[in-house]
């Protein structure tokens, strides 16, 4: 049993050499997340002047719009795989585009969260029905499906084919919610950069948009950083179920 279990070991992807790059991947990762968070709350609190009428509390505009900057990231990294998936049918597709997925569905949490905090300062309001938000609202309860699927009893290779199509299908929904103040009339949801048929954009000051960039790229290394980690864990728990399905073949003899 056990020369059959090294022959196994052998056959499965993750080289010592492998695992020791990704280690070191995810070390370099993870101190490039620290660090950019720090120096970007410095920008938002100290460097970022302060908005003149809702004051301190316009600071949640930064970490609300780049959670929406990296929900739509991973959304489109989910769409990407999905269709190499379908392509390629490689188990490495599927398992970069489901942990993009969760990845995504948490941030756009975030925004779900953060957006009515901000609104009840800016609106008076927790919430109102208009486009963005209700765009928004229904691009989370697709990726919920997406990850619902992927918890069903069954194959995986047809859990992860229905699930890629709901993974292309649904990010179909990301520039919707992108345009949708410009499509619509709303008289909530301002237009920052560029014109909209409901009003002009207004634009930033520059220690805003200053900020705002940088916040933004210490989300996206803390995309990277999930997503490494993600895929790791996904291939660990490949890794034991096959030897999980191995011992129980050769007790089973």
């Amino acid at each position: 049993m056990s020369m059959n279990l090294e022959r196994e070991k052998a056959m499965l992807p993750g080289t010592p050499l492998k695992r020791v790059k990704s280690a070191n991947l995810s070390k370099i990762l993870f101190a490039g997340t620290v660090i950019s968070m720090l120096v970007s709350l410095y920008f938002i609190f100290i460097f970022a002047a302060e908005e003149s009428t809702m004051h301190a509390a316009q600071k949640i505009f930064y970490f609300h719009v780049s959670s929406a900057w990296l929900a739509f990231m991973a959304f489109f990294v989910t769409f990407v795989f999905s269709i190499l998936f379908l392509i390629k049918r490689k188990r490495i597709f599927d398992t970069y585009a489901y942990v993009s997925a969760e990845i995504g569905v948490v941030f756009t949490i975030i925004v779900l969260t953060t957006g009515p905090i901000w609104a009840r300062s800016a609106w008076n309001t927790w919430w109102v029905w208009e486009p963005r938000l209700i765009t928004t609202l229904i691009l989370f309860f697709i990726y919920i499906a997406y990850i619902m699927i992927r918890q069903m009893d069954g194959v995986w290779d047809k859990k992860a084919r229905l699930s890629a199509v709901f993974g292309i299908i649904g990010f179909a929904d990301v520039p919707i919610v992108f345009f949708a103040i410009r499509w619509w009339q709303t008289k909530f949801h301002p237009i920052v950069f560029g014109d909209g048929p409901s009003q002009q954009g207004g634009g930033i000051e520059s220690s805003m948009l200053v900020a705002l960039l940088v916040t933004i790229t210490a989300f996206t290394i803390l995309y990277a950083y999930l997503l490494q980690k993600g895929v790791s864990f996904e291939k660990m728990k490949m890794k034991v179920e096959h030897y999980k399905e191995k011992l129980r073949e050769e007790l089973d003899q």
